[in-house]
């Protein structure tokens, strides 16, 4: 096993990442072993549906977390957002592309508080993001008086936005956000590895005191984080209506614990320091097998709960091994 690790090709793409991908391909094929059903090419779009919008999701929580820190509030914040931006389509007349800058705009605009309390008013991350997941699902829901927001489906002239997501031809449907999602996570890769935001926010993940003492406002590239997070909860909204065109108030709770799982599964350290952009897509695709695989089998939804739990745990004890090897 020590042979295989120090192995160039290991050390190049990442001994964790490599067991991550190794228990997605023996979930697709202990799955497709136990429900024949599961290889229809529907079960397939049906799981990249899910991966879309969870996929914007954990990436931005990847930069979070990587800061030490934890937003429990994108979940919610996708959901004001498609509910806001919903509302403005379809009962105020806008044109469909404002309304997807509008749920931009909203993810921001949470990302800025999330970023400014947290950075500058140095409340803990679990309290303020707390504070913005009530007050996601307290806006969402006043905003539309607690009603259900269908946007356009795509036989309608406004539902042209679900053609970034899901294209249609000859009545075979064509995943076009995939590759939507994986252009959104290699600039995500860029910045992270390859810029100084980047090399900053993985910093002050690392030791925070230190990099304030070497002269760099900290407080800047800790709020940055957060931003990039509100931003990409934004990008989500659009992906889920792309999805399920029709979203509810007062939701979205169970997405926070599953774009954090997702990066954590794919090699982030909780502690901050270490992530991986990669990683958290492979994560996401997981998550989303997972969830396709229950539905397939006919289980109920605790399953999954039960076997994300146990694939997390064993990512954390990976991490916590790596970094004393480290030492």
């Amino acid at each position: 096993m020590e042979k295989f690790k120090e192995s160039k090709f290991i050390k190049l793409i990442g001994f964790q990442r490599v067991i991550i991908f190794l228990v997605l391909v023996l979930l697709y094929v202990g799955f497709a072993i136990l429900s024949p059903t599961f290889v229809s090419y529907s079960r397939i779009i049906s799981a990249l549906n899910y991966v879309y919008f969870l996929g914007f999701l954990a990436l931005g929580e990847t930069f979070v977390i990587a800061t030490a820190g934890i937003d429990f509030s994108i979940g919610p914040v996708m959901f004001c957002s498609a509910l806001i931006g919903g509302q403005l389509l379809v009962k105020g007349g806008w044109p469909a592309f404002p309304a997807m800058l509008i749920c931009i705009g909203i993810g921001l605009l949470f990302g800025i508080m999330n970023g400014f309390l947290v950075a500058y008013l140095k409340l803990p991350p679990f309290i303020s993001s707390m504070a913005g997941m009530m007050l996601a699902k307290g806006i969402g829901s006043v905003y539309t008086r607690t009603q259900s927001v269908s946007w356009p489906t795509s036989a309608s002239e406004q539902g042209w936005y679900r053609n970034l997501f899901k294209i249609d031809i000859g009545g075979t449907s064509i995943p076009t956000g995939l590759i939507f999602l994986l252009i959104v996570a290699i600039i995500c890769a860029l910045i992270l590895n390859k810029t100084k935001a980047g090399r900053y926010i993985l910093s002050i993940g690392s030791n925070k005191e230190a990099v304030r003492l070497s002269g760099v406002d900290v407080r800047k590239w800790e709020a940055l984080a957060y931003i990039i997070c509100g931003t990409l909860a934004g990008f989500a909204a659009i992906a889920y209506v792309g999805a399920y065109t029709t979203v509810q108030p007062g939701l979205g709770d169970t997405f926070n614990n599953d774009a954090i799982a997702s990066a954590v599964m794919g090699g982030t350290s909780m502690t901050g320091g270490v992530a991986s952009i990669s990683g958290t897509v492979l994560g996401v695709f997981i998550i989303s097998l997972l969830q396709e695989g229950i539905l397939a089998m006919r289980f109920q939804k605790d399953y999954q709960y039960l076997i994300t739990g146990i694939i997390v745990i064993v990512a954390v004890l990976l991490d916590i091994r790596s970094r004393k090897s480290r030492v």
